[in-house]
């Protein structure tokens, strides 16, 4: 694969028809929304991602609710409808990350938990990759993904985390529609990733490398 591939998963049901809930909900979240007003934050949580996660559970309302009352606890949420998540470790993730943004379309949410990156992805991704990565030439040198779909529920950090160096978004989701990468982008850049690894590996360098965590992503590429 030499250039990335643009997913066009369409939205889901959960995803598209959220306003019967959403019209009557309590107000909550006010930093969140004051967020939303002209100022934009990678790494925060706004009130319409907000409206986004929800959308993913059985009862969106009670979810947001408990959000309200608990905004700096994790939270679980079923995959497999609204997204798919590819969980990967965060060295790799990283790689990743580097490339679906240098290169590729860049990316939908991401979060950092338990020493782990968590990729949300289109429905669908978690059933399709695996497949995927056993055709690819390089896909027996990609550290396996778990992917959580159908079935799966993932724990996802705080909306508003207290540490910096806990359990966080990398990418907030930030609007209710967010574009999600599908099987084939995330193969691409699974792919890229050990690539540029491998190239790395053969590199000499007498200046240490760059803090990784400082990375910050210009979400106004994402496709």
């Amino acid at each position: 694969m030499s250039a990335w591939l643009r997913d066009e998963t369409p939205l889901s049901p959960a995803q598209s028809d959220t306003d019967e809930w959403r019209t009557d909900r309590p107000d909550i979240f006010r930093s969140l929304r004051d967020r939303d007003e002209g100022r934009h934050h990678t790494a925060h949580v706004t009130s319409a991602g907000a409206d986004w996660l929800a959308s993913a559970a059985a009862y969106p309302r009670s979810t947001l609710a408990l959000w309200e009352a608990r905004p700096a606890a994790p939270a679980v949420l079923p995959c497999g409808t609204v997204f798919d998540v590819v969980n990967v470790d965060t060295i790799f993730g990283r790689r990743m990350l580097d490339r679906l943004w240098e290169e590729g379309p860049g990316t939908g949410p991401v979060a950092v938990y338990r020493g782990r990156m968590l990729l949300f992805a289109a429905p669908g991704t978690a059933q399709r990759l695996p497949s995927l990565l056993e055709w690819e030439e390089w896909g027996d040198t990609v550290p396996p993904p778990l992917c959580h779909g159908t079935g799966d529920a993932v724990t996802i950090p705080p909306l508003t985390p207290l540490e910096p160096t806990g359990p966080r978004w990398v990418v907030a989701p930030d609007t209710r529609h967010p574009w999600l990468p599908g099987p084939e982008v995330m193969l691409w850049a699974c792919v890229r990733a050990v690539r540029a690894a491998s190239a790395a590996d053969v590199r000499i360098s007498i200046f240490p490398p760059a803090d990784q965590d400082a990375k910050v992503y210009d979400v106004s590429r994402r496709r």
